[in-house]
């Protein structure tokens, strides 16, 4: 399966990565990590995780207060989000 990221969905993860970085060398690169094993799950088992949304469903990172979200059309897994939890809830609505 291919994954294509939206546009503020790849700003949003970029962002993130210079945050924790700026923290704490490497640890923006734990997170990237973190995000791709969360995507890979989603890859693995795109009906397994929680539905936001019709058709909308977030994966959770493991390490990281983070979520991805995303939408299945045919055999691409398109990244709407890469949210941080604690951020408002749909937000990221409009991204389809």
């Amino acid at each position: 399966m291919n994954t294509l990221f939206h546009p503020e969905a790849e700003a949003e993860l970029n962002a993130a990565i210079d945050w924790y970085e700026e923290r704490q060398p490497g640890l923006g690169l734990d997170l990237a990590a973190e995000v791709q094993a969360a995507i890979e799950r989603a890859v693995q088992l795109p009906d397994a995780w929680s539905e936001l949304a019709p058709g909308i469903r977030r994966v959770l990172t493991h390490r990281f207060p983070y979520g991805v979200l995303y939408a299945q059309a045919g055999t691409t897994l398109h990244i709407l989000a890469v949210m941080h939890l604690a951020r408002q809830p749909g937000y990221w609505q409009g991204r389809h």
